[in-house]
């Protein structure tokens, strides 16, 4: 039980670092820098094609979706055994 809960706090965190990937990358272009390695040589002489931010969104929403389905799965996995255990181990 305690493995399942620790499971699902992990995945919260790891969602929120995938949604926090967009506003590190704008955060870091601001400052002067490369952009976590999307412009090489800063914003100023990026030379990215126009599908190189969409690829980024496309992959960061196909692993929040993956991982927002595995969440689910913890819970309900959570939610069971915690019904099939009785009220001897409900907190």
């Amino acid at each position: 039980m305690l493995l399942v809960r620790l499971s699902i706090g992990l995945l919260v965190i790891a969602i929120v670092a995938v949604g926090a990937v967009p506003l590190l990358v704008l955060l870091d272009l601001l400052g002067g820098g490369d952009g976590l390695g999307l412009c090489p040589r800063g914003v100023s002489a990026c030379e990215n094609g126009y599908f190189k931010g969409p690829e980024l969104a496309v992959l960061l929403i196909a692993l929040m979706f993956g991982l927002l389905a595995v969440l689910r799965l913890f819970v309900l996995l959570y939610r069971r055994l915690q019904r099939d255990s009785g009220p001897m181990f409900q907190s």
